[in-house]
């Protein structure tokens, strides 16, 4: 389905002039929300057991089991242009939290695993090394959902909170540039805004793609990008540049007093099928 078509068809209804409405397409991207308890049919589910290849072992890092975050099926997702998911098989994600999160510059795939079963593999359902790595089995169901940078997602008020509600001369001059930009070049980012995601609303706890640019996350991945020392220094370019390159392979909404993960990766390595690029973000948000 062309669904940037769909978008502008409705913004010019609307009378958003036409070169609006691709500077702000440039910016938006369709996730995939899933969600248990839903009413179309299953793409896969959150915890339980993972059908693996026969012979392969449930991924592990130093004798300890990664749980299994999900399990979704490529074929089954509505498809998103511009985004290289594989056209089917089985993509798997495994973690460890606790200990993801507990080693924050860590080797990125020391205690997560992607794995992608493609489509004519011969599979079972694995047994469990040890109970505590598996989690109650919900199965989820797909929607699209439409998603936005966060400086875009903020109101035109206030949308710099992002960068803790900085006044204007408080702000560095490539935040101001960002400011001026809204200001001149989408002047009807409310009603665009609005719109977008009145076609694709998504309350989804897990999401597939989109943006993941909180500071949070952003931090983790120059933190295990970059030498160390160096992310510290990181400038606000630097910081726009990360959220820009990286994309979430599965992403965990924030639940107070648990651990959640960001599966990351950039576009050229999804593209190119390296699962094995991705990286984790493990996040504690304590009560």
């Amino acid at each position: 389905m062309d669904h940037q078509g769909e978008f502008r068809r409705a913004a010019i209804e609307l009378g958003i002039p036409d070169d609006e409405i691709s500077r702000f397409s440039q910016h938006l991207r369709l996730a995939i929300g899933l969600s248990g308890g839903g009413d179309g049919s299953p793409v896969g589910h959150i915890g339980g057991l993972p059908r693996l290849p026969v012979g392969m072992k449930w991924p592990s890092t130093g004798g300890t089991p990664l749980p299994l975050l999900l399990s979704v099926d490529c074929g089954a997702l509505p498809r998103v242009e511009g985004f290289d998911l594989p056209a089917d098989g089985t993509l798997l994600f495994f973690v460890h939290q606790e200990m993801d999160f507990g080693t924050p510059r860590a080797d990125p795939g020391q205690y997560a695993r992607v794995v992608h079963v493609p489509d004519g593999t011969e599979t079972a359902v694995a047994d469990p090394p040890d109970s505590a790595c598996v989690g109650g089995r919900i199965e989820v169901c797909a929607e699209l959902r439409a998603d936005l940078p966060l400086w875009l997602e903020e109101g035109d008020e206030d949308w710099h909170e992002f960068w803790e509600d900085l006044e204007w001369d408080d702000m560095s001059p490539f935040q101001q540039q960002l400011a001026r930009y809204i200001e001149r070049e989408l002047p009807h980012l409310d009603e665009l805004r609005s719109l977008a995601h009145g076609l694709w609303a998504s309350g989804a706890h897990l999401v597939i793609g989109g943006y993941a640019d909180d500071e949070a996350t952003v931090g983790s991945i120059a933190a295990k990008t970059l030498a160390e020392g160096e992310w510290l220094s990181c400038l606000d370019e630097d910081t726009f540049r990360q959220a820009s390159e990286w994309i979430p392979l599965a992403n965990e909404s924030r639940v107070y007093g648990e651990y959640y993960t960001k599966f990351m990766i950039r576009h050229d390595d999804l593209a190119a099928a390296r699962w094995d690029k991705a990286l984790t973000v493990t996040i504690f948000d304590a009560p």
